[in-house]
């Protein structure tokens, strides 16, 4: 049987927006560079409050290609900055450190949401300060939202003595998500937390794995638009041919079993979604061009990094990560579109604190 598609937006301009409030401090590029992140941060900002701990809170890249929802990786850069400790009084106190403009009140910030998830589990009802500073934009597809979620979870339990497990952080920050896009995923939250890369088999129960995978180099580049995750989520089909259902889990096993064999070939052969890039890659000016060019210049594959704009490319060493990432600006220069490119690799670790 066949389905069709029935598109809510007709105008997808009310989708693309392009970004006239760019945080300068964060993501403005080293002088007479590209657009390439600078990779040296103040450190100053990274020691706690008294009493405290500093948080740091990897970029994550969602679906990797044909895992829509189930699959992701942590990357070392970008990542945001948190402090957290603990209040006398009871609650959340959320201050920004950032020119975001970021609501502060935790009923309505993704970082609150899921501390609160958290404290409706507590019974000594503690009070939480928490200070963030964001350098990965909000809206830029790697997990801007989850690493605020799972970074506040992370730090506020290890405050607590470390009472829940992984997948409950999990649980909780998966509220934020839902704040965030109306929806509880985690295929971001999970690699953040757990590091590396990982597979949620399941939501309703939830179910993460940890999946080992060979050394990879990551490409990310970041078009200067905004795709809202809510409204990239609204274009997409709510029901597929089976036809393309079974290749798409054809890919699903082979990048896993690609990942878990170190087989760089099979990687780059299961990197093929027939589902969700389709629609979504209308949304990213540039975007064919951008894959074909990074294939040719050696990359295994990639796509959009979970709703978009941003798309990232993997590559088995760093020269080809390095040339991919010419291949964009010389793309996104032509297009005269401001963008911002990050070379780097996967974060093993997710959420770290900092005594």
């Amino acid at each position: 049987m066949i389905f069709l598609l029935k598109v809510k937006h007709e105008n997808f301009e009310d989708i693309i927006m392009h970004d006239e409030h760019l945080n300068e401090k964060s993501l403005t590029p080293p002088s007479g560079g590209g657009g390439v992140h600078d990779e040296h941060l103040n450190k100053e900002s990274l020691t706690p409050p008294s009493g405290g701990w500093g948080v740091l809170c990897p970029a994550t890249v969602a679906n990797i290609v044909c895992g829509f929802d189930v699959l992701g990786f942590a990357v070392q850069d970008p990542y945001d900055e948190m402090r957290i400790k603990l209040t006398d009084s009871p609650g959340i106190v959320i201050v920004n450190e950032d020119e975001f403009n970021l609501p502060t009140d935790p009923e309505k910030n993704v970082a609150g949401a899921a501390l609160q998830a958290m404290l409706d589990e507590v019974p000594e009802h503690p009070g939480f300060e928490l200070r963030i500073r964001k350098h990965i934009k909000p809206g830029s597809g790697v997990g801007s939202s989850a690493a605020s979620a799972a970074g506040a979870v992370v730090a506020a339990n290890h405050l607590l003595g470390n009472r829940f497990s992984k997948e409950d952080l999990v649980r909780f920050a998966m509220n934020g998500e839902k704040l965030a896009s109306g929806v509880k995923h985690a295929d971001n939250i999970a690699p953040c937390i757990y590091g590396g890369v990982t597979l949620v088999r399941s939501i309703f129960p939830l179910d993460i794995v940890q999946l080992s995978a060979p050394p990879l180099h990551v490409t990310i580049v970041h078009p200067q638009i905004e795709v809202r995750t809510s409204d990239a989520r609204s274009i997409l089909k709510q029901q597929v041919q089976l036809k393309d259902a079974i290749r798409q889990w054809g890919n699903i096993a082979g990048l896993v079993a690609g990942l878990l064999k170190s087989d760089y070939e099979l990687i780059g052969r299961s990197l093929e979604d027939v589902l969700i890039e389709p629609v979504r890659s209308i949304l990213i000016p540039g975007f064919d061009e951008v894959k074909r060019k990074s294939k040719e210049a050696g990359a295994l594959g990639g796509g959009i990094s979970g709703s978009g704009p941003s798309l990232f490319m993997l590559s088995k060493d760093e020269n080809i990560a390095k040339a991919v990432e010419s291949e964009m600006h010389t793309i996104y220069n032509r297009l005269g579109l401001e963008h911002y490119t990050y070379v780097t690799t996967i974060n093993n670790e997710g959420v770290k604190l900092i005594n």
